[in-house]
């Protein structure tokens, strides 16, 4: 075997285990869809009243791990591939693919519509 196909199969077999390492896990994904619901709450409407943004916001911030915990994980199916996890959601009546690689999250379908949905599930 050559030095160069050697070298190449060390790097390939590097990349690999640093993507099985950093393979997000459930936990990962929850804290994705808090982050997204945030900033769709951010987004809200701008004519709505600053006192009724504001309320929002401070229920969101207290309640959204119970809301998520309570919608999302339970209706979340995991499919790990050891380098690399797809993470299918059904929430109201909406379903949401995203791969989940190297650490980040790659919304494929129906995120923006679904942080939406829960958003006002919420209020």
């Amino acid at each position: 075997m050559s030095l160069l196909r050697l070298s190449a199969l060390v790097g390939t077999l590097a990349v690999a285990i640093g993507l099985a390492w950093s393979n997000p896990t459930m936990d990962d994904y929850v804290h994705f869809v808090e982050l997204e619901l945030g900033k769709a709450i951010d987004r809200m409407d701008q004519g709505t009243p600053t006192r009724e943004q504001q309320f929002v916001r401070q229920v969101f911030q207290s309640q959204s791990r119970k809301l998520l915990e309570s919608i999302v994980r339970p209706n979340t199916a995991r499919r790990n591939w050891g380098l690399l996890s797809q993470y299918e959601t059904q929430v109201a009546g909406t379903k949401v693919v995203v791969l989940g690689v190297g650490g980040r999250f790659l919304p494929l379908q129906g995120v923006e519509e679904a942080t939406l949905k829960i958003g006002r599930m919420a209020f």
